[in-house]
C-alpha cells in the first residue's frame, strides 16, 4: 500500500522535474565526505521517476572513482559490472518487470560489491531512524546481507526526493538502517558518523 503511494507520486513527475532534481542531487551527493574519499562506489542507474543518477555517476567517474553498477540475476540477486560512461550501458528487459540499464561489459560477480567504499541504494522512502523502504524485490536485502557476511562496512547512502523522507516506514527483522539520505535539498545523517571519520 505504502509503496504504491510513493510510486504514484513519482509517476506524476515531469521529465523536467526529474532532470532538475538529478542535478541538485548530484551536487549534494558529491559533497558528501564519504563520496569525496571513496575509491570504489556501488551505484545504480535510475529508471522512470526515480531520482536521476547519471549526472552523479559521470561526476564520480570524472573524479577517477571506480563505479560499479548492478545487473539483475534471475533469482533477484545482483551481479556487478564497471561503469565506463553512458555507452557502457545496455537496456535489459526482465520479464514483466521494468527495463533496466545495466553494465554491458564484463561481469564481476555478486561479491564485487564488498570492495565498495560507498553503496548508493535505491529506495522509495527512508524514515527518521534511517530505515529504508525498497521496492520489495529483495535484491538490496541480499546485497546488505552479503556485505555483512564479508565483514564489509561501506557507507550506505539512499538517494530520494525531499518528500520521501518520512517519520516511519514498516521494517522487517533483517532490515538495516542506512547511514545517510541525500535529497535535492540536502543530506540527513542517521548514524553518529563513527564510520565517517578519517582513517
Amino acid at each position: 500500500m505504502l509503496r504504491r503511494e510513493f510510486l504514484a507520486v513519482r509517476s506524476r513527475l515531469t521529465a523536467d522535474d526529474v532532470r532538475e532534481s538529478a542535478a541538485a542531487l548530484a551536487e549534494r551527493a558529491l559533497g558528501l565526505p564519504e563520496l569525496v574519499r571513496a575509491r570504489t562506489v556501488a551505484a545504480y542507474v535510475s529508471v522512470g521517476g526515480e531520482p536521476g543518477t547519471l549526472a552523479l555517476l559521470d561526476a564520480l567517474r570524472a573524479r577517477g572513482v571506480r563505479v560499479l553498477l548492478p545487473a539483475l540475476l534471475p533469482d533477484n540477486d545482483l551481479d556487478w559490472g564497471a561503469y565506463t560512461g553512458e555507452g557502457s550501458l545496455g537496456r535489459v528487459q526482465h520479464g514483466g518487470k521494468m527495463a533496466l540499464f545495466e553494465p554491458a561489459g564484463e561481469r564481476l560477480g555478486p561479491d564485487a560489491v564488498t570492495a565498495a567504499d560507498v553503496v548508493l541504494l535505491p529506495g522509495l522512502a527512508v524514515d527518521s531512524r534511517g530505515m529504508r523502504l525498497g521496492r520489495g524485490g529483495g535484491s538490496y536485502d541480499r546485497v546488505l546481507a552479503r556485505l555483512e557476511r564479508a565483514g564489509a562496512h561501506p557507507a550506505l547512502v539512499v538517494l530520494l526526493y525531499d518528500c520521501e523522507v518520512v517519520e516511519r516506514v514498516p521494517e522487517e527483522a533483517h532490515d538495516r538502517p542506512v547511514d545517510a539520505v541525500v535529497t535535492p535539498s540536502g543530506v540527513r545523517r542517521f548514524r553518529d558518523g563513527a564510520r565517517a571519520t578519517d582513517h
